[in-house]
């Protein structure tokens, strides 16, 4: 089982924050730590100091760390336009030695697009867009080299792009399409995805969730990684997991999760049981980016109990 930690920083993070716990996750032995991409906190405070964006937070840590595999859970086809994603993307891997994963979504939280002036169309044309995202990124990506890539579709249109700069890894950086959605999400990912995570559900939602892009898999001929989202709050004591689970019970526009609140037993319970209906990769949501005995905690009670 590989794990991964997960950061929404948008709760409240500095660069510098941001920089201590990718440290510590990656002294600790996790694989990768990928970030959220939010431009305003989904409770209803502000989240000081206030955002910041992903690419700009990963391509530092892609100069100040060493091993740790980085990169977004997942990134908001709304926020950026696919072209110059495909550089930023391919400079951070280049940066990081290839260290960069991409996962990308439609995007759905409405008042961080209106607090910052980000269009906000209608879900079919999001995902619209995200459809012709991918596509571009990945034909950018596979370009041969010294030939040019162009594109016509109903939203973006390139003309002889370069296709450059090329990301350390070939064909691309892994791309991992996250979501819910029972039809068009199973599709992209079977067609476009090396990895396909459904966050932060029940096991039971999860295998469904899964069969349903198996199923998009057999007739793409394709297969992918499958990984699971499990929102972590634990504890060497009761009152320590209540501690740390108190933030996940404030008001917030996040749909219902299952959080693992409790021992460090019952995150090895819920972690087999994701690696039981097909999970070979998990995604653990950390919710307070200064707790850093947390990480401390699963590397040494948890990630051991994996491996037997």
């Amino acid at each position: 089982m590989r794990v991964c930690l997960f950061v929404e920083p948008h709760r409240g993070a500095t660069y510098d924050t941001q920089l201590n716990f990718a440290r510590h996750t990656e002294d600790a032995g996790f694989e990768g730590l990928l970030r959220a991409d939010h431009y305003r906190a989904l409770t209803p405070e502000p989240g000081l100091p206030g955002p910041t964006d992903a690419w700009i937070t990963l391509a530092g840590l892609a100069r100040e760390t060493r091993t740790l595999r980085i990169g977004t859970l997942v990134n908001s086809a709304t926020f950026r336009m696919p072209g110059p994603l495909s550089i930023m993307v391919a400079q951070v891997d280049q940066m990081s030695g290839g260290r960069v994963e991409l996962g990308m979504g439609a995007g759905w939280v409405e008042r961080e697009h209106t607090a910052y002036g980000i269009p906000f169309p209608a879900v079919g044309e999001r995902f619209d867009r995200l459809e012709e995202q991918l596509e571009i990124l990945t034909g950018l990506w596979g370009t041969p080299e010294g030939q040019s890539y162009s594109f016509d579709g109903k939203h973006y249109h390139l003309v002889d792009a370069p296709a450059l700069p090329r990301p350390v890894q070939r064909p691309h950086p892994p791309i991992i399409i996250g979501g819910k959605g029972p039809r068009r999400t199973p599709d992209l990912a079977a067609r476009y995805a090396d990895e396909y995570n459904m966050p932060f559900k029940t096991v039971a939602e999860t295998a469904a969730a899964f069969d349903r892009v198996r199923a998009a898999c057999d007739k793409s001929g394709r297969q992918l990684t499958l990984s699971a989202g499990i929102v972590v709050a634990i504890g060497r004591t009761d009152a320590e997991a209540a501690r740390r689970a108190a933030p996940l019970h404030v008001k917030s526009v996040l749909p219902p999760e299952d959080p693992v609140e409790g021992s460090p037993a019952q995150l090895v319970q819920r972690i087999e049981e994701m690696r039981a209906i097909g999970a070979s990769r998990v995604h653990l949501r950390m919710i307070e980016m200064d707790d850093l005995d947390h990480i401390d905690l699963i590397a040494s009670e948890v990630l051991p109990q994996l491996s037997k």
